[in-house]
């Protein structure tokens, strides 16, 4: 049996850290959405019990480092079943680029192996499993529109934010989410306004989406990499609605609702920087 599955990338509209908790985590509060850039799994069970991770980009590893291997691993030995799988992950998310892409491969995973092995488990509970291997792995499971609390993992259901194009622009660099927030100073940071952010979804307000931005980990990604510094300010001088790192970073995107600036944003962006997209919003949840 073969199963296809998208993992869709996903951008953080607001992140904020709150404190850091007893366990070593920060406490956030975060609105992420999925967009239209995904890497594609396709999982082939086998009888033989075992877990193979295949790709083509040099960059995903093939053992149990890769997310999506952690996601067969756990169901295997959670659930006891004695299959096993080959995954084939087609890349197309930028890795280490603050969209989650190796989460959104083991959510992808763990919603394809469910229905491979028929688990017969729900959203929810692949959500609390998906918590175990990572914390944006939850919000993955689901996709959509979503405020993410405690350490990311605590899902909270909104609607689909106002329809608009996002570009994309990726430096050939890779940021560690870990050192960044190791390097966050939360004495002095400005916290975003996440409750304004939910009320301009809610009211499908584009320019009160584009108004309430924001990301407390982009100044220390700016200060030590200043070329992502750099692709923020051109976007924004091409005339993007809004501009934002997404997650850790490097990635920073733009939103932009008319298809004339879109094309001069994204032609601009691709003289001076590797990677850049231009996708739609996605914004509704998984069905299964």
């Amino acid at each position: 049996m073969k199963l296809l599955v998208k993992a869709p990338a996903k951008i953080n509209l607001s992140l904020d850290v709150l404190h850091k908790r007893p366990d070593g985590y920060h406490e956030v509060e975060m609105i992420m959405t999925t967009i239209d850039l995904a890497d594609r799994l396709e999982l082939s069970q086998s009888e033989d019990g075992q877990i193979r991770i295949q790709s083509q980009s040099r960059y995903v590893p093939d053992d149990e480092r890769n997310l999506a291997y952690q996601a067969a691993k756990l169901l295997k030995d959670r659930f006891d079943v004695k299959e096993g799988v080959t995954i084939s992950i087609e890349k197309v998310i930028p890795v280490a680029a603050g969209l989650a892409g190796g989460s959104s491969d083991a959510a992808a995973a763990l919603r394809g192996l469910n229905k491979l092995w028929g688990l017969g488990l729900s959203l929810d509970e692949l959500a609390v499993l998906g918590a175990e291997i990572g914390s944006d792995v939850s919000f993955c499971v689901y996709g959509g529109t979503a405020l993410a609390t405690g350490r990311g993992e605590r899902i909270e259901e909104l609607p689909a934010p106002p329809t608009c194009w996002v570009i994309l622009a990726k430096p050939h660099i890779g940021v560690s989410t870990a050192d960044v927030y190791k390097k966050l100073d939360l004495s002095g940071i400005v916290h975003p306004d996440t409750k304004a952010m939910i009320q301009a979804i809610r009211e499908k307000d584009y320019e009160g989406v584009c108004g309430n931005v924001g990301n407390v980990l982009e100044e220390v990604t700016l200060k030590h990499y200043p070329n992502v510094a750099q692709i923020k300010d051109q976007m924004k001088r091409f005339g993007a609605d809004a501009v934002l790192m997404s997650g850790s970073g490097p990635t920073v995107f733009g939103l932009v609702r008319h298809d004339s600036r879109l094309n001069r944003i994204y032609n601009g962006l691709r003289g001076f920087c590797g990677q850049v997209f231009a996708v739609r919003m996605l914004g509704e949840r998984h069905l299964e």
